[in-house]
């Protein structure tokens, strides 16, 4: 009987194989090598840009476990207009000024495709696609940052600030030549693959220059000490991070752009950096702290995968490990730096993407596999300080005139009752959060919609 089934299967497959040379023949392109080598590498990138799109899934999960069960709906939509309104502004203005013909500074052509896609090559879809993704990660670096007491409305405007103008402006200088421009860091031998710096720095110094101007959570500093908010799930912030651990082979090795053998070296370093990340973590927390942290351990995680993303096609896999050793460790001292001098991150987004970031930067000369130089690490010590410089500095005043022009924090009532309820009038967890309310008709009848339910007497509570 399953003979039988097997055989029309075998003879579909066969009569596909033996038809394939006849259909090359008849279309206007000739099946070559070269042809297939082109369409493969238009699988490959778009196949990685859908990857590092998904990755959006996963630091919405991050950030949401890591805060308070009051704030999640805002986080999510903070996450979805990421890309949303990122996506306009990039492929408006950003896409035009990272990678447009340019003095090695600025681009000035390639607004919305413009005169690229006037040139008949259906590359620049499948570029701008990987690109466009990469833009929304850079933005949405910044949402954890100043969760739970940043003005919606004032977060939107950012996001679109960001990747319109910042991160596109330093992605010209380091990465221009990817397509029509000339970057003078690249010029120099700036070495960032897949972004580092780039993206993981330029959105981690961003997130800096953010959670300074907002300023701390009420409640997180008590006569200047700092106090736990724990996030209210654990279990969200650690699928996030297994997406973003998935994601990211899309995001390093798809930054080949190109289907061939060396996006397996690539895939071999991102996971032992990952790992390092993880392992020590574990243990450098476990020691100081007399516990092996959860969420330590999660963003050590992602503090290995930022740390080989400028390096991961450049350094061996042993020195992937170790780029992921350290920067479990380094990313464990940043949150309790950043924690003690006043910068109120819940989610580590400075620690894990700028601080990592940087270090990852520096480690793709020290360990490039070209050899030890000098001259390369002082070129890549030149980009993380033009990088903090451009991105902190652009940011921290995009910041301050957002809060001139409009304001940026909530108050103290709408911080209190939760950014879920005083900027979208709804929980994500209505039952577990506050049983009290009973879902019921209102007087008026059961077509009137009800008024967004605030909660009474629990304005205080740090788990609300």
């Amino acid at each position: 009987m399953r003979e039988r089934t097997a055989r029309p299967l075998r003879w579909a497959v066969t009569a596909l194989v033996l038809a394939v040379p006849a259909i090359a023949a008849a279309g206007d392109t000739p099946l070559t090598a070269d042809v297939v080598q082109t369409h493969l590498n238009y699988v490959w990138t778009l196949v990685a840009a859908f990857l590092v799109f998904f990755m959006q899934a996963g630091f919405a999960m991050v950030e949401a476990g890591f805060t308070r069960a009051k704030n999640a709906c805002n986080i999510l939509m903070k996450n979805f207009m990421d890309f949303g309104m990122g996506a306009l502004a990039f492929f408006f203005v950003g896409f035009g000024i990272m990678f447009g013909v340019s003095n090695g500074w600025l681009g000035t052509s390639g607004f919305m495709l413009g005169d690229f896609a006037a040139d008949g090559d259906p590359w620049i879809y499948a570029f701008f696609m990987f690109q466009v993704v990469f833009a929304a990660t850079a933005a949405t670096i910044v949402s954890g940052a100043v969760a739970e007491r940043m003005k919606f409305s004032s977060y939107l405007i950012f996001s679109v600030l960001i990747t319109a103008i910042v991160y596109p402006v330093f992605g010209s200088w380091a990465w221009g030549s990817l397509y029509k421009g000339s970057g003078w860091l690249e010029g120099l031998g700036f070495i960032d693959f897949a972004g580092s710096t780039v993206v993981h720095s330029v959105g981690g110094w961003a997130a800096l220059a953010g959670a300074i101007v907002v300023g701390p959570r009420i409640g997180k500093y008590k006569n200047g000490k700092p106090q736990a908010l724990p996030g209210h799930s654990i279990p969200l912030s650690a699928l996030g991070v297994l997406i973003l651990f998935f994601g990211w082979f899309g995001f390093n090795a798809g930054s080949t752009t190109t289907g061939d053998t060396s996006i397996a070296l690539i895939a071999v370093t991102t996971a032992l950096a990952g790992a390092g990340g993880l392992v020590s973590t574990v243990y450098y927390t476990w020691l100081r702290f007399g516990k092996p942290d959860v969420g330590m351990t999660l963003n050590g995680a992602l503090a290995g995968l930022v740390g080989i993303t400028a390096g991961c096609a450049t350094v061996s896999p042993l020195s992937a490990v170790l780029i992921g050793l350290i920067a479990g460790v380094l990313v464990t001292e940043a949150v309790v730096f950043f924690d003690r001098i006043g910068v109120d991150d819940p989610v580590g987004a400075v620690s894990v993407h700028g601080v990592c970031g940087a270090w990852g930067t520096l480690a793709a000369g020290l360990f490039d596999a070209g050899g030890f130089s000098w001259g390369v690490v002082g070129v890549q010590a030149l980009g993380i300080v033009v990088a903090f410089a451009w991105a902190f500095g652009s940011s921290f005043a995009l910041f301050k005139a957002i809060q001139a022009a409009m304001g940026i924090r909530l108050t103290a009532e709408e911080e209190l009752t939760g950014c879920d309820f005083s900027e979208h009038g709804l929980s994500a967890y209505p039952e577990f959060l506050f049983p009290n309310v009973v879902s019921a008709a209102p007087a008026g009848g059961p077509d009137t919609p009800p008024r967004a339910a605030v909660p009474a007497g629990n304005l205080a509570d740090s788990r609300a």
